[in-house]
């Protein structure tokens, strides 16, 4: 039952990929072109770092599947893909594997395919304090991920209707665990005010797994029958919109939902992200065109980013907060109903104050 739900997931999290419109809100989001700002690409570096932990790009494959024998051997390839980029990797969620110990291997491959690489193990949040250390400890994991995702288990036929327990036992496990704790969302996005919430927690980092990407409310009302939850496809936030809120929350934000290209990358990170994941985009290569096809997506986006961090005169990924940032259209509406000043993200570079000053003397 539970592999057969996690070979559904996969099969229509791909259909969705097929039939994706291709817009989000991070097209809202513009970078202001300052034609003299560039830099030579030699002094890029892609490192990041963050709550104590250290990626050499902020490019990962986030959390997908495990559970059934067709979603080990997709592990295999995610595994062995991120061995040869060199790109963080997120198990998908561990919770078949409490439930059934025999198919452990089948999120253990990621470990054994890509030994050195960093690997998040992920539960949800109704797992015990011991089952979120048995998670790390099967994928010898360096950071654990925790899933929050009340839309999904709603619609889901056999989801929890019980959320009062997620806030306590999420303190709990990021008390008591040894790695990094990063509390995600799974496409519906975290407001501000629940990322205080988690920070408030001891949660390390908060992965905002916003709007735009695999719709799982959706996945879930296409296992139903009738499949009559169809008003709670598109909830929740963007992840640009959540980006956005999240300004200021005091502890470092992960991006994930909806990143289908290096010009998402580089939005998110200017929007203050410390890492961005991708998961359906990368799954569908990997179905469609194996591990060679998904090893060179990874290397053409992150050179492609590189390329965009020489222009934009970023020489590390947090540089990019400091580029001028436009926001249009809906994400502009949300930024207004929720009090977030957008003016200032215009002007971060200076530039923009030091043309109007030479314009004015010149007219002077």
């Amino acid at each position: 039952m539970i592999a057969q739900r996690k070979d559904d997931h996969v099969r229509l999290a791909v259909e969705q990929q097929h039939e994706h419109s291709g817009r989000n809100q991070f097209d809202d989001v513009s970078f202001v072109h300052h034609a003299l700002a560039g830099i030579d690409r030699p002094d890029v570096s892609l490192a990041t770092a963050f709550a104590g932990i250290s990626w050499q790009v902020p490019l990962y494959i986030n959390a997908m599947t495990g559970g059934s024998v067709k979603t080990g051997i997709i592990n295999r390839d995610l595994a062995t893909a991120a061995r040869e980029t060199g790109v963080p990797l997120a198990s998908g969620s561990m919770s078949a594997y409490f439930k059934d110990p025999s198919c452990a291997d089948t999120f253990q491959v990621l470990r054994r395919e890509n030994p050195d690489g960093f690997v998040m193990a992920n539960v949800n949040a109704t797992a015990s304090v011991d089952q979120a250390r048995r998670a790390v400890g099967l994928l010898e994991a360096d950071a654990l991920q925790i899933h929050i995702n009340t839309a999904q288990e709603t619609v889901m036929p056999e989801g929890d209707r019980s959320f009062s327990s997620w806030v306590p036992q999420i303190e709990k496990i990021a008390a008591d665990v040894d790695v990094p704790v990063i509390v995600k969302e799974v496409g519906n996005g975290l407001s501000r005010q629940t990322v205080l919430t988690l920070r408030d927690l001891g949660v390390r980092v908060a992965d905002l797994g916003g709007r735009g990407g695999t719709d799982f409310a959706r996945i879930e009302n296409g296992r139903r029958e009738p499949a009559d939850y169809a008003f709670m496809n598109g909830w929740g936030q963007s992840t640009a919109a959540c980006l956005l809120d999240a300004q200021g929350v005091g502890i470092p934000v992960l991006a994930s939902g909806g990143v289908r290209h290096p010009l998402d990358v580089a939005r998110a990170l200017a929007l203050g992200a410390s890492g961005v994941g991708a998961s359906g985009g990368f799954l569908r290569t990997l179905l469609d065109g194996g591990v060679s096809a998904l090893v060179s997506q990874i290397s053409t986006w992150l050179d492609q980013f590189t390329g965009l961090m020489t222009m934009l005169g970023a020489r590390t990924p947090a540089d990019l907060t400091r580029s001028d940032l436009l926001v249009h259209r809906d994400l502009r509406s949300f930024c207004t109903d929720r009090g977030i000043d957008t003016r200032p993200l215009a002007q971060r570079s200076g530039s923009s104050s030091a043309l109007h000053k030479t314009t004015g003397a010149h007219d002077d």
